[in-house]
């Protein structure tokens, strides 16, 4: 996947940098840049439907989370990475949930920016701010606490399926498997898919599912 790339941001200077990283890791991408929201959707509606948008999340015309939800619904083919300073667990929560597919922090090095959005853009579903590594929002660990539907996309994550694989098996949208997966991994305290995969497996060996 490289196709287009829309990077939206009010900082000339984060805009620039974003470029420049994207540039060397993606160098086929065709990459647009953004100041304020209106300039996203005139953007995003030229023209073939964006690969990935990233966005800060505090800038011109995005002035609720809400309005994430709104990009995904406008953009559900399209991989939606937040980059922000924002360090508050819950309200990154809720950036997840409106259906961004990840969150990157500004403060992390660009060689860890880089790769984490071609982690995204492949499908994982990543929340990192500090240099540290990835930070789960809700520590939950007991499989009896997910919903009957987080358990069956938890099963066929665990076999190796693939989002659209998933989609098609529980006949739901890509878009809502992503949230799915969003919210498992907080619920069972992981960072990434093969942890969430991983720690069931080992769930199952302990009798705590069937």
């Amino acid at each position: 996947m490289t196709g287009r790339i829309i990077v939206a941001d009010d900082h000339p200077l984060f805009r620039e940098g974003m470029l420049s990283i994207l540039q060397r890791l993606l160098p086929e991408a065709r990459i647009e840049e953004a100041g304020d929201l209106a300039g996203v959707l005139r953007l995003a509606g030229e023209g073939e439907q964006p690969d990935s948008l990233i966005l800060d999340l505090r800038f011109p015309g995005l002035t609720r989370i809400e309005m994430l939800a709104d990009l995904r619904r406008r953009f559900p083919r399209t991989t939606l990475i937040v980059v922000s300073m924002v360090d508050d667990p819950q309200l990154i929560g809720e950036v997840m949930n409106a259906g961004a597919d990840g969150f990157l922090g500004k403060s992390i090095a660009p060689e860890e920016l880089g790769r984490a959005i071609l982690a995204i853009r492949a499908g994982e579903v990543l929340v990192r701010y500090e240099p540290s590594g990835l930070l789960p929002l809700q520590p939950s660990p007991r499989l009896e606490g997910l919903t009957e539907r987080q358990l069956d996309v938890l099963r066929l994550l665990a076999q190796g399926k693939s989002n659209k694989e998933i989609g098609r098996a529980l006949d739901i949208s890509h878009y809502t498997v992503r949230i799915h997966v969003s919210s498992l991994l907080r619920a069972l305290d992981v960072p990434s898919r093969t942890a969430a995969a991983v720690k069931y497996r080992a769930l199952l060996g302990q009798g705590d599912a069937e």
